[in-house]
């Protein structure tokens, strides 16, 4: 009988380990995605998202090769087809212009040799129209949206032998005007920011930077040499005002990154910390947090080396300028893929060739405890306006941050920027003081991003930015 009660003593004993247990478990996993975030399952979809851009509905766009556009839904990423642009826009640059439309330039027709076309997606009417056709074919080409709303097009190729359309062209809203003073033959896919003073850098990937004004016919000047020779398919974000960082990239590729100031009295470029591993074929995305999440990629040498996926994905902080290795992806997303932030604060992964899959990262940040609520906010403010963001949670609000929607293709996003704005606690919310400098925060739609004082980002409203309401 003694041993009989003894047994049933060890069998409690071990329930109640088992209960302690269960009750444990997601404290744990819960500190561990606090730490490293954490990665949704894999959703399959009808083709690779080589190409993608958040539109100002919310929802997402993407393209692969040939002429089959898809539509996501974020929250269920569930596609749906879209009309056909007409021709094939696979390896065009793709940009959101200041009244939310999609510009889209340049496509393909055999590796090197782009076509001139561009073409406009209309979210609200579900609808493509055509641009006139721009000087000559462009493959690979990169568009930056200026302050005063148009949209620089510059490099892509023209023919099978890769040779470089040396022309910039800007799109005006009804045609394209040449900045004939500025031809210049440069890389494909350039990496290119408009700075403070209204004119566009030219961060790589060669090591030697350059400044071209758009005023005009154009014109290059020379800007300071980064510190790494060759950033091939690295990833450029500007993460602040004037400042950028460069990360990766190569062949074989690095680990280090590299971050310049165009504001500071004589811009230099300056290496900070590596990441864990080298990489190229990488995206940076721009959280609403101001840090950067770097995903996918290879660590081998050659163009794409498919046996040295990379599935880490690495968090970059601008305060202390060195990188945190986060949570592993399941699927590996190196040449072709993409990353899209999404307004709920996670950030949309996809593609790659041979990988027509998704799956979604959850920063760390979504793992701190409740998000601020956004009640209501303006769907639009004029430069310098101050608005009013309802929100009950006020008082707790440390930081509200404007992302511009990315559009992002070939290990560049083309337009993703962040404006940290001034605020002052009301009652019943905050007053909220909009971007005075277009060339800042140049027309168009951005995330708005209530951050309380741990860290953790509201559901971000779409709100359009311009020169009037």
């Amino acid at each position: 009988m003694q041993n009989r009660h003894r047994h049933r003593g060890f069998r409690a004993l071990r329930e109640a380990g088992a209960i302690c247990a269960l009750a444990w478990l997601p404290t744990a996993a819960q500190a561990q995605s606090q730490a490293i975030g954490e990665w949704s399952g894999v959703t399959n979809w009808p083709s690779a998202a080589i190409h993608a851009a958040l539109l100002p509905t919310g929802q997402v766009i993407y393209y692969p090769r040939g002429d089959d556009p898809q539509l996501v839904d974020p929250t269920t990423l569930a596609t749906t087809a879209l009309p056909k642009a007409g021709y094939n826009i696979f390896c065009s640059g793709l940009a959101l212009m200041g009244d939310g439309r999609l510009l889209v330039a340049g496509g393909h027709v055999a590796n090197g040799w782009g076509l001139p076309r561009g073409t406009i997606y209309d979210a609200n009417t579900n609808s493509w129209s055509a641009t006139p056709d721009m000087n000559n074919g462009r493959w690979y080409p990169t568009l930056v949206s200026l302050g005063n709303g148009e949209v620089l097009v510059i490099s892509g190729s023209y023919d099978t032998d890769y040779s470089n359309n040396s022309l910039p062209q800007v799109w005006t809203g009804s045609g394209w005007r040449d900045l004939t003073s500025a031809v210049l033959s440069l890389p494909l896919y350039p990496r290119m920011h408009l700075a403070r003073d209204g004119r566009v850098y030219l961060a790589g990937p060669n090591q030697r930077t350059r400044w071209l004004d758009t005023t005009g016919t154009g014109s290059w000047s020379t800007g300071p040499d980064r510190t790494f020779p060759n950033r091939d398919y690295g990833s450029s974000v500007l993460y602040g005002d004037g400042k950028i960082f460069y990360v990766g990239g190569g062949n074989p590729p690095t680990d280090t990154a590299e971050v310049i100031d165009l504001n500071a009295a004589a811009p230099a470029w300056r290496t900070v910390g590596s990441m864990s591993i080298a990489r190229r074929q990488i995206n940076a995305s721009l959280l609403p947090d101001g840090k950067v999440l770097v995903t996918g990629g290879v660590s081998g040498p050659g163009f794409n080396n498919q046996d040295t996926a990379v599935f880490t994905a690495e968090l970059w902080d601008p305060a202390t300028e060195s990188f945190t290795t986060m949570a592993s992806m399941a699927k590996p997303r190196w040449y072709h893929s993409t990353a899209v932030l999404l307004p709920d604060g996670r950030v949309l992964s996809a593609g790659g060739d041979d990988n027509p899959t998704a799956e979604v990262f959850s920063p760390p940040y979504l793992f701190k405890g409740a998000r601020p609520v956004v009640g209501s906010a303006p769907t639009h403010a004029a430069y310098g306006e101050t608005f009013f963001v309802a929100t009950p949670d006020a008082a707790s609000i440390a930081a509200v941050n404007l992302i511009r929607l990315p559009s992002v293709t070939h290990a560049t996003n083309m337009s993703q920027r962040i404006n940290h704005l001034s605020f002052s606690h009301a009652k019943t919310g905050l007053q909220v003081t909009a971007p005075s400098d277009p060339n800042l925060c140049p027309p168009g739609h951005y995330m708005l991003f209530l951050l309380n004082d741990q860290g953790v980002p509201s559901q971000a409203p779409i709100i359009r930015i311009g020169p009037s309401s």
